[in-house]
């Protein structure tokens, strides 16, 4: 590694900081995006089922609009996917008002499908633009210290959404509303859905600010695209040739499906094996999303001493016996703090948040590190497609939840199968579960281990 490097050239740090407000971005609209499910839900008085129709709508976009996204810094380079991503997201944002208005369900889905869009370009964009912005040998230190603030942001979101969109929910039940008159109902789901739209239209004004910056700035060496037509059989050639680039698409898609899966879980977990309400549930996220913020910091920093492959493989061997806690360690409180109730197992939940905290952008640094310039636009599409993974492990995880003759509980025979009628799973269903985990950590090992060495 080149270590008289800087991590960020003086001549590009303001971009560089722009850039980083992007990552903080997203990161609130991810979190807050999740809060409204249970929030619309409640408002429009739909299954849990239509509910989900938000996260169909974010995470599809995410696949639809990375190609295109891809295909915009082609031809048009970084500057101009950054602009177009901000101006979507503010579309999208103003998409709330007239849902507001006319209180409409599938206007805020396509609303939410417009702003996740923006962040699918954003995303494909500074993902790829960050690593360019200095040496090669520095590359993989500079994206983990721009995607600290992702989850800084993510954590601002929960917040976000806790005080401006749960927060303002009237308590009034399903059964309550529909006996309400008309008028009454009305008022309140306007107020609702008032607040719904506050922190989005309101973040449309930061998304202003770092789309004027970079509307007035000059384009730079970076920036520069090259004319002429673009080769993309060549492109396709390179990256069907980089098996670190292929493999790491598959890596990333293990790692999304278990960030995504395992904390949805998280709350029911502590429900269930230390008897808390779902309010005290939250709390053990955000304990995670802490660890997780923390770690991440650290592991960046030691990066500068260690190979990146080389800490993400023990961080995630380390995941993987966390998982194994999870799963066999008995429900046995050895301290409490802040009133919450602390066990091994749950203790080992939420430390694995830690270990998984530096994975995704050390997967993209090494995917994409070391292949033609040429190649990382449209590589960068995929490894940001890859977040589909979390369409497709979470559901695995939940139908090993949910049935409780499934054959993965022979993995813990030792546990409880009586049926919880409230949470729709026995001890021995949720333990198992947390297999998919274990599984997931081990392709990031595999990955890991694979391009452990840097390579040109």
């Amino acid at each position: 590694m080149n270590d008289s490097a800087p991590v960020v050239p003086r001549k590009y740090l303001p971009i560089f900081v722009m850039l980083v407000s992007c990552f903080a971005l997203w990161g609130v609209l991810n979190n807050m995006t999740d809060n409204l499910v249970p929030a619309f839900q409640k408002i429009f008085m739909t299954t849990q089922s239509t509910a989900g129709y938000v996260q169909i709508s974010f995470y599809g976009a995410y696949s639809a609009i990375a190609i295109f996204a891809s295909l915009l810094i082609q031809r048009a380079g970084y500057r101009a996917g950054v602009l177009v991503g901000l101006g979507v997201y503010v579309a999208g944002a103003l998409l709330y008002v007239p849902a507001c208005i006319a209180q409409s369900f599938w206007m805020y889905i396509v609303g939410i499908f417009v702003v996740a869009g923006g962040c699918a370009v954003l995303e494909t964009t500074c993902n790829p633009y960050v690593l360019a912005l200095g040496d090669e040998a520095t590359a993989v230190r500079r994206l983990n210290f721009a995607q600290m603030f992702n989850p800084l942001g993510s954590l601002a979101g929960i917040l976000l959404a806790q005080q401006l969109i749960l927060a303002h929910l009237n308590p009034a039940t399903a059964d309550e509303r529909a006996a309400m008159p008309a008028a009454e109902l009305d008022a309140i789901v306007n107020h609702e859905l008032f607040w719904v739209c506050v922190p989005y239209v309101g973040l449309c004004a930061i998304a202003g600010a770092i789309w004027l910056f970079f509307f007035v700035s000059k384009p730079t060496d970076v920036d520069a695209v090259k004319g002429g037509k673009t080769d993309w059989r060549t492109i396709f050639y390179i990256l069907a040739h980089s098996p670190k680039w292929y493999l790491g698409v598959v890596a990333q898609a293990f790692y999304v499906g278990v960030q995504i899966a395992a904390w949805t879980w998280m709350n029911v977990y502590c429900q269930k094996e230390l008897g808390v309400t779902p309010k005290d549930g939250a709390t053990y996220y955000l304990l995670a999303l802490v660890t997780f913020i923390a770690c991440r910091w650290v592991a960046t920093f030691a990066m500068k001493y260690f190979n990146p492959a080389a800490i993400m493989a023990v961080f995630a061997a380390a995941a993987i016996f966390c998982c194994a806690g999870v799963m066999y360690l008995p429900t046995k409180v050895v301290f409490t703090a802040g009133g919450l109730p602390f066990s091994f197992n749950v203790i080992c939940l939420v430390a694995m948040s830690g270990f998984m905290s530096l994975m995704f952008p050390t997967i993209y640094g090494i995917a994409l590190g070391g292949i033609d310039q040429r190649a990382h636009k449209l590589g960068a599409a995929g490894l940001i497609m890859a977040i589909v993974g979390g369409a497709l492990f979470t559901p695995w995880m939940a139908q090993i939840i949910g049935d409780a003759g499934s054959v993965w509980t022979k993995l813990v025979p030792m546990f409880s199968a009586e049926w919880d009628a409230n949470l729709k799973l026995t001890q021995m269903s949720l333990r198992a579960s947390f297999i998919v985990p274990a599984i997931c950590f081990a392709a990031v090992l595999v990955y890991a281990l694979l391009f452990r060495k840097p390579q040109k």
